[in-house]
């Protein structure tokens, strides 16, 4: 059986620094082991331009075989020399040129080593490559248990929420969530706008930004969605200002919106992440994409980190759509108090964003 599963951890000295992504996938490997399966694992990890020793999977194979109570996960170093055990994961998927070509080639070879095709790769799933689309063709295919949650959860917040519907949005570029903010103008009560988008906003406003980070490509797209949906938009009412963009440089809390020149807007303001907290405390299902300010600089991080704790508390349904808003879970420890935590960032954006994903339109079942 040949099982894509999204292996795409961050390395640090070629050790994993955080493992969600391998134990996201577990529920179906075992499952499928269950069945006596022999599974050909593969995954792809950064954007290789050549076979690059840094980016190659075997700490993540290392790592699957402890977590499979020490499983021993052979690695295939490349697709003429892959073992006949049972538990086998092949070497970078893009290593092979053709993986991001989605070439018809390269899906042959993949689909000649296995009898049956499982895509359990949800942060892939919008892919059209050869080990997500391109396989899927040739092989009896199917989903596997994370893809299906993850689909399940995302449409279903769409489709069916609990009610009110609060969408957290935040991160750098407007023009990176229009599609999202345009979804959620039509079906939720609530938009709460946070991080660096919140100025194209503000300049539609004709409020000062200072030498904040302000895309000039996200300044109309902004002035449509004010114009659009202002009575659901919650933008943030005061911020915290820095000289530049480092944990140790001067700082100010700012009553307003105006930034002066010669600072930045790094973070929202007291006021703002309480009153985000308490619009996130009344919802029945909440959804957060994008953190509130530069949360990874502590002086900074106060904005995000209300928020998280405040998704975090929220009896309703709570959704956190990977990236950024997952990262930031993790630092204030709050990881393990949320319903659904996405394994794909880029992935479940097109999804709320009503976007078709190659990975999941082919299955064939």
């Amino acid at each position: 059986m040949f099982l894509r599963v999204d292996f795409n951890v961050p390395l640090e000295d070629g050790r994993i620094t955080d493992d969600a992504r391998i134990r996201a996938a577990l529920p179906t490997i075992e499952a499928l082991r269950a069945r006596g399966a022999r599974l050909l694992l593969a995954a792809h990890l950064g954007r290789p331009k050549d076979r690059e020793p840094e980016l190659s999977l075997k700490p993540t194979a290392d790592r699957l075989s402890e977590l499979l109570d020490g499983a021993t996960v052979e690695l295939a170093p490349d697709l003429d020399h892959v073992p006949d055990g049972d538990l086998v994961m092949l070497e970078n998927v893009r290593y092979e040129p053709g993986e991001t070509k989605n070439d018809p080639e390269l899906a042959k070879r993949y689909a000649a080593l296995a009898d049956v095709y499982v895509n359990d790769a949800f942060g892939a799933a919008h892919r059209a490559h050869a080990s997500t689309e391109g396989i899927a063709h040739l092989l009896p295919s199917a989903a596997g248990k994370l893809l299906q949650r993850e689909v399940e959860t995302l449409s279903g917040i769409l489709e069916d929420p609990k009610r009110p519907l609060v969408a957290i949005v935040g991160g750098a570029k407007v023009t990176d969530k229009i599609g999202v903010l345009e979804a959620f103008l039509e079906r939720a009560d609530t938009i709460l706008v946070g991080g660096a988008m919140c100025f194209p906003f503000f300049s539609a406003q004709g409020h000062e930004v200072g030498d904040s980070l302000c895309e000039a490509e996200g300044i109309d797209p902004a002035k449509r969605v004010l114009d659009a949906g202002s009575d659901k938009l919650a933008l943030p009412r005061d911020l915290v200002a820095g000289r530049e963009f480092k944990a140790d440089t001067e700082r100010r809390d700012i009553d307003g919106v105006d930034v002066p020149d010669g600072w930045m807007g790094l973070d929202v303001g007291a006021r703002t992440a309480t009153a985000y907290a308490g619009v996130i405390k009344d919802a029945g299902t909440i959804f957060w994409n994008g953190p509130m300010g530069a949360f990874e600089l502590e002086p900074f991080a106060g904005g995000t980190r209300a928020v998280a704790e405040a998704v975090a508390d929220a009896p309703g349904t709570t959704v956190v759509g990977g990236g950024d808003s997952a990262a930031a879970l993790a630092k204030f420890g709050l990881d393990d108090r949320v319903d659904h935590l996405s394994t794909g960032g880029g992935a479940s954006l097109e999804l709320i964003e009503g976007k078709r994903l190659p990975g999941v339109e082919v299955l064939s079942s």
